[in-house]
């Protein structure tokens, strides 16, 4: 991880985040969802797929959602909008409104997003609870799997935390 602009940045997403700042631009119509990780994200963007679209779609068997992962419908910015994802999402073909979700803090949004008049839709959950997902998050992986915690650990981990919270 990566201390950038005040908040931590995963090294799997520093080069698409600088790629989003520099070349993101924002329509009025866009709908950004922005949190933390490990703060509701993912059911939020199936809320907010399902009230942006629920005109478009006629049956509940027909809707999306019953075939695809939220994270599907509502790309990710640093991740999803890279030349890296071979073009799974091209920008220019996603309808009006479009919805978008990231996990950059508001002062380090492009100037696109802070000077257009779109909607930005933040999330958040009690810090605490917040840490311990994000905590149990991590031990899922694989190179994680044998990290036995000790309170030296957790405080250095919760520090950091705290930092990136801050922002």
């Amino acid at each position: 991880m990566y201390l950038y602009q005040g908040f931590w940045c995963f090294e799997s997403m520093f080069e698409g985040t600088i790629s989003f700042q520099t070349h993101f631009q924002a329509h009025d119509t866009d709908i950004i969802l922005t949190s933390l990780q490990k703060t509701g994200t993912t059911w939020l963007k199936s809320l907010l797929f399902s009230i942006v679209n629920r005109k478009n779609i006629s049956h509940v068997s027909q809707h999306p959602l019953r075939s695809k992962n939220p994270h599907e419908l509502v790309p990710q910015l640093e991740l999803d909008l890279q030349p890296w994802t071979q073009n799974r999402y091209c920008i220019s073909n996603i309808p009006s409104p479009r919805l978008f979700a990231t996990h950059i803090p508001y002062p380090s949004l492009p100037d696109s997003v802070k000077n257009s008049r779109c909607r930005i839709v933040y999330v958040c959950r009690n810090p605490l609870d917040t840490f311990v997902s994000l905590w149990h998050f991590y031990l899922q992986f694989e190179e994680n799997k044998n990290i036995e915690p000790n309170k030296e650990m957790m405080e250095e981990v919760f520090g950091n935390y705290c930092i990136r919270i801050i922002y």
